[in-house]
């Protein structure tokens, strides 16, 4: 059927949640009902990467972009931009856009973007196999496997310099020739799917808006090494992603893309899903391969590497979903095309789930190289409610937290290492005045604490003492004596710890020790938190000459610490406080301080 508008519906997790799913029923019930159903097709794509302004819409193929879009607008889309050709104004971004510039070419959020990895996210309709083949999709399969010798795929992705994004960086052209070169027998190729750092959706997203990219990569990647059996490790929590995972295996293997003497090549490439329970130490390559395999996730020693020694004893080779979503395009443009775009040593884009205190939260893809300042203020729009930036923590739990200093420095993986920190898989949190640096640490080594699998006592007890350590830092009874041990602790942990979880455990407190160790200072030996996050170090006065005596202090106050009579001054009981600050947020006068 040949239609002649389409409307591009967000599908992602994030739209959906947000009454996403109505929206979309809502849409296609408005085209019905003005009987357009043969001219007009509502398709229910991936994300379109600005989240913050979710749910979105778009219109093809005059490629408006519509913003926090609402079931009941539906009426609105159809009825006057489809049938009368009008733009909505009210649901573009900027509403005093120009009505001939109404896509993301007026929104500067997508401006200093390049998309690789999510080049068909909010493009197709990824439950879809044959709209990604209408992007160029399988045609580098086909290529590989009627045109290029294995050995030539793996010199191509080697030549092209793409590295590992799941963390460490290796470069994906050296794993895979190290799988290649194993005795012929059973090999494995696995995607690692178990996004764990807090606030990262990167793959999750990937694979919810263009799963047959990753599936295309295995097959390419299986072939290269000699593989005839993948395995997609994704957790539990990713229920939309892995939906549409199925889906896309069913297809292709429908299709003759997968399974048994893939487009008569020859070559038979399957792949089946694990769902993993949750657990952060099973993005680790080893404990990944472990709970596969049905056991605990616990990482093992290396060597011997998964390349050599994987997956039921086999040589394995193991990549992210960014990762392998590169591998297509790299296959169809060349390694010459794609080692053009990024820096020396960190070739192509990255994709960044950035987050925290900035006005424009969302999915991004920038070259490498692209600076701080220039994703947080030019994309993100700057720091929600005009407060001046403090940090931003890269890399997620096993990251370094930046400070402005760093704003303008090229973000590759080499540069990020050079100011310790980490690229990680993508999570790119930023902070404001508002936060509180060793708060911000003590987030972190309690989630890292938490995940830790026990095995080695470095990480076990380590991360332990150092949460120990800054628990009592932000009570107000830590001593100076305490930041050396977190440094020994710290340089104990990243040299004996078995896996990367303790390995790089620290990093947050290393990297705030470096440059907020005045902030750690003032806790320490002035019992103050300039944050004013750390409540034991806070203080709550009532201004006399501001109170009015309504009273609303002390009705919220849990402890009755409050005292006054009505339309009089009220005092606060600092010994019955409990600096939970429902007085602070109650006060309408601004009477109520604290310091």
């Amino acid at each position: 059927m040949s239609y002649k508008q389409f409307i591009l519906v967000c599908g992602g997790t994030a739209c959906e949640s947000n009454k996403g799913i109505a929206l979309f029923t809502a849409l296609k019930n408005a085209v019905e009902a003005h009987g357009l159903v043969n001219d007009v097709q509502v398709v229910r794509t991936g994300c379109l990467g600005f989240c913050e302004k979710g749910p979105i819409v778009k219109i093809l193929p005059q490629d408006t972009f519509y913003v926090e879009v609402k079931p009941e607008d539906a009426e609105a889309i159809v009825g006057e931009h489809i049938v009368k050709g009008r733009v909505v104004s009210r649901l573009l971004y900027d509403k005093n856009q120009s009505k001939t510039n109404v896509g993301i070419e007026g929104i500067d959020f997508y401006q200093k973007q390049f998309r690789i990895v999510l080049r068909n996210c909010g493009v197709i309709d990824p439950d879809k196999i044959d709209e990604y083949i209408a992007r160029d999709g399988y045609k580098a399969l086909e290529k590989v496997l009627f045109e290029m010798k294995p050995e030539e795929v793996t010199a191509e992705v080697l030549k092209s310099g793409v590295r590992g994004r799941g963390g460490a960086g290796f470069p994906t052209g050296k794993k895979w020739q190290f799988a290649a070169m194993q005795p012929a027998g059973q090999k494995y190729m696995v995607c690692n799917a178990d996004e764990g750092d807090p606030g990262a959706y990167m793959d999750r997203s990937t694979l919810e808006g263009d799963p047959h990219s990753v599936l295309e990569a295995m097959a390419i990647a299986g072939y290269a090494i000699g593989a005839n059996k993948g395995y997609v490790y994704i957790r539990a929590e990713y229920p939309l992603a892995i939906q549409r995972l199925e889906t896309a295996i069913a297809q292709a293997t429908e299709y003759g893309l997968l399974g048994d003497n893939i487009l008569g090549s020859g070559f038979s490439f399957s792949i089946e899903i694990r769902l993993g329970a949750g657990a952060f130490v099973c993005g680790e390559e080893t404990a990944l391969l472990a709970s596969i395999e049905g056991k605990r996730g616990m990482p093992t020693p290396r060597p011997p590497f998964p390349a050599v020694k994987g997956l039921w004893g086999r040589p394995t080779v193991i990549n992210n979903v960014e990762t392998l979503a590169n591998i297509p395009v790299i296959i169809l443009k060349g390694a010459e095309w794609f080692s053009k775009i990024g820096t020396h040593g960190s070739k192509g884009t990255k994709v960044f789930a950035l987050t925290g205190k900035i006005n424009n939260s969302g999915l991004i893809e920038v070259p490498m190289g692209t600076t701080l300042r220039e994703i947080i203020f030019d994309i993100g729009g700057g720091i929600r409610g005009g407060k001046k930036f403090k940090a931003a923590q890269t890399g997620g739990p096993s990251g370094g937290i930046i400070p402005p200093q760093f704003l303008d420095v090229p973000i590759d993986y080499d540069n990020l290492a050079k100011i310790g920190s980490i690229m990680g898989s993508g999570g790119l949190i930023v902070m404001d005045e508002d936060d509180c640096i060793p708060d911000i640490a003590k987030f972190y080594l309690d989630f890292t604490v938490d995940e830790s699998c026990g095995k080695c006592a470095p990480c076990r007890i380590g991360g332990r003492k150092l949460l120990n350590y800054l628990e009592k830092i932000c009570k107000g009874t830590g001593t100076l004596q305490d930041i050396e041990n977190m440094k020994d602790i710290s340089e104990a942990m990243c040299r004996a710890s078995l896996c990367g979880l303790g390995q790089t455990a620290s990093n947050p407190i290393t990297s705030s020790l470096r440059y907020f160790y005045e902030e750690y200072k003032e806790h320490i030996e002035e019992k103050k938190c300039r944050a004013k996050k750390c409540k034991n170090l806070l203080s709550y006065t009532i201004l006399a000459a501001k109170c009015v005596g309504c009273t609303a202090c002390a009705r919220v106050c849990p402890v009755n610490a409050i005292s006054g009579e009505r339309k009089q001054p009220h005092v606060i009981d600092n010994a019955k406080c409990i600096k939970c600050g429902q007085c602070y947020d109650v006060c309408k006068f601004q009477a109520v301080t604290r310091a």
